[in-house]
């Protein structure tokens, strides 16, 4: 039978069902096989906290969505134009999300009385017209699995299990994507076991071949390439481009990377990922608790390595006192904090922006440090580098903000030229500095960066004192002086906030715009994309974007008052905005939600829209 091939120019994705359907991988492995073909692509994973909450429940719905397009595209897309629905509970918890006539690929084995009481259907909404408005496509996917692997030797549970691959399989022939490295996953991931290798190359194949022969696919779909710069992507989470930053980090400086960890969602895949690089001097330490994390991590900057330690909220309040100790040592340190949503323990798989004031100001005394923020799952990478090169050459904690949807969503990451990477080495002391000839001042400051020398313990000549008593000015000594404290807590931020950063760039392509769109980290994508949408129906709008918190641009308060009005999206309560009307004395517009989920592009249009009806 030949089928119809439509060109389209972007498509959006959902896979869902419950956490142990495979959703994650399943749409992890679509997601690599469009990277293949040179899509730009965007996606968010979306799962539940709990290991393994009840099936067919809706707490128990675990979704992917994949946004590919061939042009290039900032978010993992508002709406999905095909959800594939393993079971009621995932067709029920993603319907309100879909767009009228969007297609539904549900999984029909699961629609059964018990699992549609589950979530409250009285009747199936695949037989009572509740469902008139999309174009539904009736699979009966784990029977049809379990059929095509009827000759493999697995058990009936293994076979059920690669209903996902059938589903992958499918999706894969709908929109032309190709398959080899899945099928070369698959071997990889099911190495020990042959069988299962057979069966679940069988189960994605079968999938194929359903799509390509049965009637109710009769149109197949192509997304051309993105033009793209020229060179070498791949596909990258946050976590894993903030992971190869920080050994890039390593690498350029000369310095061994010392990770001191505790696991804590959603940041633990930087620890896995960094326990490998073990050839690049990079060493990892799983410790009791995040006080030890921390602690053994500013030790391993004060013996002379690039100390860096990884958390999420509850674990940068637990950090606070240490990190107040290396304000005070004047060590190079770098906190990441994959921020989640709280308070306490919140919703740890869900994503937040509501740690910006911990980071800014969530230690006792005077103790600034620099704060950085990435934009995007590739930015992670040079936002890694970023943090480490303040931290060694202003000898200052460095806090990184990145946040559950940043880590866990990917997009394409053109791998870099090594040698264009910023040149971290440091010089150690290595002599006495004092007038002497003999003395060392572990505290005399290079006058352009403030920062104190740093003398590896050992090193003959250069004892000094060390700990979070006070210190006097130069010597090191401690001292209770009030006019030394004044003085040595102003030189303390002065050394923060006398950092060099770029100016904020604004984008305002016809120059006239009165509206300022300013964000920080993750929002980059929902704003940029909401600009977009706006300048496209002939809306005049600008964006600006800060990457560094603390200190800010230079340029940032001229940039404000040039706009009539500035509006801050935030997924908090307006921490930002309130840090820029107090700062730059500028009343910033909020525009607040703390849902757990990423701003849809669509909102935020909508939102803006009426601030520029209104100016």
């Amino acid at each position: 039978m030949t089928k119809q091939i439509r060109q389209l120019d972007r498509v959006v994705i959902r896979f869902a069902g419950d956490s142990g359907d495979g959703m994650q991988l399943t749409g992890d492995r679509f997601t690599s096989e469009t990277a293949q073909l040179g899509n730009d692509i965007s996606t968010l994973p979306n799962f539940p906290a709990e290991i393994r909450a009840p099936a067919g429940t809706l707490p128990g719905v675990s979704s992917f969505q994949v946004h590919f397009a061939d042009y290039d595209i900032l978010t993992p897309g508002d709406a999905p134009n095909v959800l594939v629905a393993m079971n009621p509970a995932a067709l029920k918890a993603n319907l309100t999300d879909l767009p009228r006539g969007a297609d539904i690929i549900v999984n029909t084995d699961e629609f059964t009385k018990r699992n549609l009481a589950k979530v409250g259907y009285q009747t199936n909404p695949l037989e009572d017209d509740s469902l008139a408005g999309y174009v539904v496509h009736p699979v009966a996917l784990t029977s049809m699995t379990i059929g095509a692997l009827a000759t493999h030797e697995v058990s009936k549970k293994d076979a059920e299990r690669a209903k996902n691959m059938f589903a992958l399989g499918l999706l894969s022939w709908m929109y032309s994507r190709p398959y080899e490295s899945t099928l070369r996953f698959l071997e990889r991931k099911f190495a020990a076991r042959p069988e299962l290798v057979a069966a679940n190359v069988a189960a994605f194949k079968a999938g194929w071949n359903f799509g390509e022969t049965t009637e109710d696919f009769a149109v197949r779909y192509e997304v051309k390439p993105a033009k793209m710069q020229p060179g070498t992507y791949r596909n990258i989470t946050g976590n894993m481009a903030l992971s190869l930053g920080l050994v890039a980090a390593g690498v350029r400086s000369g310095l061994p990377v010392f990770l001191g960890a505790y696991p804590i969602t959603p940041a633990s895949d930087i620890l896995h990922e960094l326990s490998k690089h073990k050839r690049f001097g990079v060493l990892t330490m799983q410790a009791e608790d995040e006080i030890a994390a921390v602690g053994a991590a500013l030790g391993a900057s004060y013996g002379g390595a690039l100390g860096v330690t990884t958390t999420s909220g509850p674990g940068v309040a637990l950090k606070s006192e240490t990190i107040s100790l290396a304000v005070a040592l004047e060590l190079p340190l770098v906190i990441v904090d994959v921020q989640r949503a709280g308070p306490s323990t919140g919703m740890p798989t869900k994503t937040e922006q509501a740690d910006l004031n911990m980071a800014l100001y969530g230690r006792h005394g005077e103790a600034p440090v620099a704060v950085i923020a990435p934009k995007s799952p590739a930015d992670c990478f040079h936002a890694a580098l970023e943090a480490a090169r303040i931290a060694l050459t202003y000898r200052t904690p460095v806090i990184l903000l990145s946040d559950n949807y940043v880590a866990n969503g990917s997009e394409p990451w053109l791998l870099p030229d090594v040698e264009s990477l910023p040149d971290l080495r440091v010089e150690f002391a290595t002599q006495a500095n004092g007038e002497d000839g003999t003395t060392f001042l572990p505290y005399l400051r290079d006058p352009e960066t403030l920062a104190r020398p740093w003398a590896i313990p050992g090193t003959p000549g250069l004892e000094h004192r060390i700990g979070g008593l006070e210190k006097a000015d130069k010597t090191g000594d401690i001292s209770y002086d009030p006019a030394n404290h004044d003085f040595m807590v102003r030189t303390r931020a002065a050394r923060i906030e006398t950092i060099p950063v770029p100016d904020v760039e604004v984008e305002d392509p016809d120059g006239d715009a009165r509206v300022l769109v300013l964000g920080w980290g993750s929002t980059y994508g929902p704003i940029g994309a909401a600009c977009r949408g706006l300048r496209q129906r002939g809306h005049s709008i600008a964006q600006a974007h800060l990457r560094h918190l603390a200190p800010m641009p230079a340029n940032l308060g001229e940039v404000l008052r040039a706009y009539d009005r500035v509006v801050i999206p935030e997924m908090n309560l307006g921490q930002l905005a309130h840090v820029i009307r107090a700062k730059y004395l500028v009343d910033a517009i909020g525009y607040n939600q703390v849902r757990g989920l990423p701003f849809t592009a669509n909102e935020l249009e909508t939102t803006l829209e009426e601030v520029l009806k209104n100016v």
